[in-house]
């Protein structure tokens, strides 16, 4: 499995994990995530919006 990014510096409460998707998505494309054995795809839009997949 790849390493994931660490939290960022971006503001949280100290129960939730922050991420910057553009962290996640370092290709400027997308980036698969895997729950339970199943894969879902992020993508970053032209217009900025984030469109999770599965």
């Amino acid at each position: 499995m790849q390493n994931l990014p660490r939290p960022g510096s971006v503001d949280r409460t100290a129960d939730t994990d922050t991420y910057d998707a553009r962290d996640l998505i370092r290709n400027g494309l997308k980036a698969d995530i895997v729950l339970d054995g199943q894969t879902y795809t992020l993508r970053i839009t032209r217009a900025g919006k984030l469109i999770l997949t599965k």
